[in-house]
This record gives structure tokens, C-alpha cells and sequence, in this order.
């Protein structure tokens, strides 16, 4: 049997073929999703034979686990994770609402929904392992925020009473919820309420000015007298 250029160099980078079959699921999924997604339509997309797919993913369910443990949690990642890892020096609530300003509106994105919370209501009925895997992602997501505030509680620009780990989960209810509002009514000015709304929320966490200078502010009047005292 004779092969192409094409073919061979396909054959030769099977990393690169297996990558090419996770995005093209990772599509078909986001578009169809999980259960509707056909094998035949990601074959066709990437013009890969379906002994070339089930040599890379044992399954279909293998195929969905591996988008969600390399695809959807890349997301997570770079659109939360990373941002607020690179701006340990800023003031966390800004940098959170940078995130939040930062999420796609593009009709596409609207229309699509969120990958994480579109599989996490498809699957996590379904199939135990695509539930485990979607729990480690919102957990992953959950502390990352957390985190931040801590730090921002350390610094003294987050208000210390209260508690990380419960608000970084009503931040992200806060985000799925709009973004599911938004998917269902087809309008990105939705998604833009829901920015807004969320924007104040976060304003509100900071800590109070007295606190974030450190106690009570002392006038030049105040150290003037002071000092006559002694």
C-alpha cells in the first residue's frame, strides 16, 4: 500500500494527530455536545481513520475524559488561573475584575456557552469519571481565586471577614449563572449585565480604607501636639 506525502508525514507525528483529534472533538463536543457528538464528523474534520482515533483513545468516553482533563482545564487555566498567578504584586480584586472583563462576548462564545459548566450539566449524572474530572477543575478554579484573596487579606486590600474559599465559589456561581442566562437568551448584552453586577460585587470586598492604611489615619495636627506633650 502506497501512502501520500501527506499520509506519511500524518504517520510520522502521532502526537500531532492526536492533537489535531482532540480539538476537533473538542468542537463537536462544545457545539453538540457530549452524547451527540458524532465520531464520524471528527474524522471527516480531520480526515483520520477511525483505527488511527482508537489507537490515541481506547473510547468515545476516553476521548471526552482526555478534553476535559487537557482542553477544558487549559481554559480554566489561562483565562483564571494564570492571570491571577502573574499579578501577585496587584491589588487581587483588581485583578479579578480584569478576569471577568477579559471573558469572551464574541456571539459564538455566547451562543456555545462555557465548556466546564455545558459538560458538568450534561455529564456529571452520567458518568462518574467525567464528574470527578469536572469536580478537580471547579476545585482547581475555586482555590485559585481563593487563593488570591488570602493574599489580598495579607496585603490588607481584602476585607478580613470574609472567607475565601466561600466567596471564590459565589464568584464562580456568579459567572456560570450569567453565562448560562446568556447562552439561553442568545444576547451578549446579558453576559455584559452580568459583568457589571459581578464588577460591583467585587468593589465591595475591599477592605476599608482605615484598614488598608494600616489603623487610624493620624493628622500633622495630632503628631504636633503629641510631640509639645513631651
Amino acid at each position: 500500500m502506497s501512502f501520500s506525502h501527506k499520509e506519511k508525514r500524518r504517520l510520522r507525528d502521532p502526537e500531532r494527530t492526536r492533537e489535531r483529534l482532540l480539538q476537533a472533538a473538542f468542537q463537536e463536543v462544545h457545539r453538540y455536545g457530549f452524547q451527540s457528538a458524532g465520531i464520524d464528523t471528527i474524522l471527516a474534520a480531520t480526515n483520520v481513520t477511525k483505527g488511527a482515533l482508537y489507537y490515541h483513545f481506547d473510547s468515545k468516553e476516553a476521548l471526552g475524559h482526555a478534553i476535559v482533563d487537557e482542553i477544558v482545564a487549559k481554559l480554566v487555566h489561562d483565562r483564571w488561573l494564570l492571570p491571577l498567578q502573574r499579578s501577585k504584586d496587584k491589588d487581587p480584586i483588581d485583578a479579578l475584575i480584569g478576569v471577568v472583563g477579559a471573558i469572551p462576548t464574541r456571539p459564538r462564545d455566547i451562543k456555545g456557552g462555557c465548556p466546564l459548566v455545558n459538560l458538568a450539566q450534561e455529564m456529571s449524572q452520567l458518568d462518574e469519571q467525567f464528574r470527578k474530572r469536572l469536580e478537580r477543575l471547579f476545585l482547581a478554579w475555586q482555590e485559585g481565586i481563593a487563593m488570591a484573596l488570602r493574599r489580598g487579606q495579607y496585603q490588607g486590600t481584602v476585607g478580613r471577614d470574609l472567607v475565601p474559599e466561600e466567596t471564590a465559589s459565589f464568584l464562580i456561581a456568579m459567572v456560570q449563572g450569567y453565562e448560562v442566562l446568556a447562552k439561553n437568551a442568545q444576547d451578549a448584552k446579558v453576559w455584559e449585565m452580568g459583568i457589571r453586577n459581578i464588577t460591583g460585587w467585587l468593589r465591595s470586598l475591599r477592605a476599608p480604607r482605615q484598614s488598608r492604611r494600616g489603623g487610624r489615619r493620624i493628622s500633622k495636627k495630632h503628631l504636633v501636639r503629641q510631640r509639645q506633650r513631651f
